[in-house]
C-alpha cells in the first residue's frame, strides 16, 4: 500500500512538472478579437485613390429647391475655357411644383444656371401662359461650349466657353404647342414681355436685328463688363405679311427636339437625352 501510495505521488509530481514546462501563448496586441467593421464587397483597384464626392458650394445648395440639376466635375478646355462650378440644368420647378424642362440639359456655370432658372420661375412662365397653356419646356439651343464668339476662327472667346451663356430658340406648352420666341407671328406683347424681362436679368441679350448671327434664337449671357454695362439687342419684328406663314414653320426648318418631348406634365428629360442635330455655323453664337 506504501509503495502506490509513493508511485501515485511520483506520476502526479511529473505531470506538475511537465504542464510548468510548456510554453503560453504570447498575449495578444489590443484590439484583436474586437468586433470592427466588416471590409469592402469590393475593394478598389490596385493603383487607384478613393476621391470623395465634392461638397455642395453654396450656389448649388440655394439651387436645390428651384430646379432639377446634377452638379458635374470642373470643365477644362483648351485655353481660357472651362467651369469651376458646373451643373447641368434639367428642369426649373415653378412656384406650383410644376416642372419646366430644359431640352437637352443645359451644362452651365452654377450662377448662369441660377440666373436661367428666375428668369423661367419668375418671369418666362408667367408670361408663357398667356399664349393659352403652361410652359412645360424650353429648347436649349447652345450650353457650354469652348469656341470663340459666332464661331469666327481667331475672334476672342465666347461666354459659352465659360459655361456663362444659353442659347433658346424655342419654348413648349402644356397643349403641346411649340412656340418659337423670334417668330413674329407670336403675340407682340408677349415677346416684348420676355425681351423687357431678359434684358433685366442678364447681361448681354442678342435676338433678331442684333448681329446677324441670332436671327432665330435668343442669346442670353452673364458677361462682365466696366461699370456693369448691358447689351441688348433684341429686335420684337412685326410679320411682314400677316396673311403668310411664320418662317419657323416651313418644312425646311431644323426640327427642334421640343417635338419629341411628351405633352402634359411629364418627367423632365434625363442627362442621356440626344443633343440637336448640327447646325450651321451662323446659326449660333
Amino acid at each position: 500500500m506504501r509503495i502506490s501510495v509513493a508511485a501515485l505521488a511520483l506520476v502526479l509530481s511529473g505531470s506538475v512538472a511537465m504542464a510548468a514546462s510548456v510554453p503560453l501563448p504570447r498575449p495578444r496586441p489590443a484590439g484583436i478579437g474586437q468586433t470592427g467593421p466588416l471590409p469592402s464587397a469590393r475593394p478598389a483597384a490596385p493603383g487607384t485613390v478613393a476621391v470623395p464626392a465634392a461638397k455642395p458650394s453654396a450656389c448649388q445648395l440655394s439651387l436645390q429647391a428651384i430646379a432639377v440639376f446634377s452638379p458635374e466635375p470642373p470643365m477644362k478646355g483648351a485655353g481660357q475655357c472651362g467651369i469651376a462650378d458646373p451643373v447641368r440644368l434639367v428642369a426649373v420647378i415653378l412656384p406650383d411644383q410644376a416642372r419646366v424642362a430644359v431640352h437637352p440639359p443645359a451644362a452651365l456655370r452654377c450662377e448662369m444656371a441660377a440666373a436661367v432658372t428666375h428668369w423661367i420661375r419668375d418671369d418666362m412662365a408667367p408670361v408663357a401662359a398667356k399664349l393659352g397653356a403652361p410652359l412645360r419646356g424650353i429648347e436649349n439651343f447652345d450650353s457650354y461650349d469652348c469656341r470663340g464668339r459666332n464661331r469666327v476662327f481667331g475672334a476672342r472667346m465666347s461666354e459659352h466657353g465659360r459655361g456663362n451663356a444659353i442659347d433658346i430658340r424655342a419654348v413648349k406648352l402644356d397643349s403641346g404647342a411649340i412656340t418659337y420666341l423670334t417668330d413674329p407671328h407670336v403675340a407682340e406683347t408677349v415677346r416684348n414681355e420676355l425681351r423687357r424681362s431678359a434684358c433685366g436679368r442678364f447681361m448681354t441679350v442678342l435676338g433678331p436685328g442684333s448681329d446677324g448671327y441670332h436671327e432665330n434664337h435668343i442669346h442670353l449671357d452673364l458677361a462682365e463688363r466696366r461699370s456693369g454695362y448691358r447689351l441688348c439687342q433684341w429686335e420684337v419684328r412685326q410679320p411682314l405679311d400677316r396673311a403668310s406663314p411664320s418662317p419657323h414653320i416651313a418644312e425646311s426648318r431644323t426640327p427642334t427636339p421640343l417635338e419629341a418631348m411628351p405633352s402634359g406634365s411629364a418627367a423632365p428629360p434625363s442627362d442621356r437625352t440626344p443633343m440637336p442635330r448640327p447646325r450651321r455655323a451662323a446659326e449660333r453664337r
